[in-house]
């Protein structure tokens, strides 16, 4: 008999993708590892918080600089330090992101077929840059934009004086949301990757995607100026026809 006949034969209708040659593991092996996961990430979380703790007051004061010569005001006992403790949780979540991610992504990596760890790398990575992109997008565009509406709108009949709370509820809320929207060519590429979507059919709905993005620009952010809600319109429609570029480059 020849060598090739000895060869494991694959069933017509299996797709190599499909198979998965990691070592099995039990019921309590898998819970063991997801709970030291678990673990590990709240500990880089307590870490990190506790950082942003110590070094509020220049993230405070990195946050406060779009609003110019506004004065900020502590209208409660111990409002201020409810909000440094609140924005050195945000922060100290978003730093530590990534090592959250790594490890969401180890313990899901042996439940995957080889085509999705293929898909896995790039689009992690695509996430996280997007992400942080959309966070400075937004501090130095959206929330100065925003800001600057609102101090010339009323700038000749009142004192510019806001809440050190409310002004920050609104700076984070802003920020995050816009960081969720420059997510959009990620999802693009996992779309077409999976043959659910090409980038022609992504073209041809173009009418809609502006649509849509004037309701997310208008839901999205906290603001209700005209300014601010079309910063992120166009982001938006920036994003979706560069990741039909991304698309159509990789052929799908």
């Amino acid at each position: 008999m020849a060598a090739a006949d000895t060869q494991p034969q694959l069933e017509p209708t299996q797709n190599p993708d499909d198979l998965s040659h990691d070592v099995e593991m039990s019921l309590t092996e898998h819970l063991e590892e997801l709970r030291w996961r678990i673990f590990a990430s709240l500990i880089a979380v307590v870490i990190a918080c506790g950082a942003c703790f110590i070094w509020v007051r220049p993230i405070v004061a990195w946050l406060e600089a779009p609003a110019g010569d506004v004065r900020f005001l502590q209208l409660t006992p111990g409002e201020f330090f409810f909000v440094s403790f609140k924005v050195a949780v945000l922060v100290g979540i978003i730093l530590v992101s990534p090592f959250i991610l790594y490890q969401i992504i180890q313990f899901v990596l042996p439940g995957l077929t080889p085509r999705e760890r293929r898909l896995l790398g790039p689009s992690v990575l695509g996430s996280s840059v997007l992400f942080f992109v959309g966070l400075a997008f937004s501090h130095w565009a959206l929330v100065p934009a925003a800001l600057s509406f609102f101090i010339s709108y009323g700038g000749d009949v009142v004192e510019q004086a806001w809440s050190i709370a409310a002004y920050f509820d609104f700076v984070l809320l802003l920020m995050f949301c816009t960081g969720l929207v420059f997510q959009v060519p990620v999802l693009q590429y996992i779309l077409a990757s999976l043959g659910i979507v090409s980038s022609n059919q992504m073209l041809k709905t173009w009418r809609y995607v502006i649509l849509l993005s004037v309701v997310l620009g208008a839901v999205l952010t906290p603001s209700t100026d005209p300014v601010t809600q079309s910063l992120l319109a166009g982001a938006v429609l920036f994003l979706y026809f560069g990741g039909i570029g991304v698309v159509k480059a990789l052929g799908k």
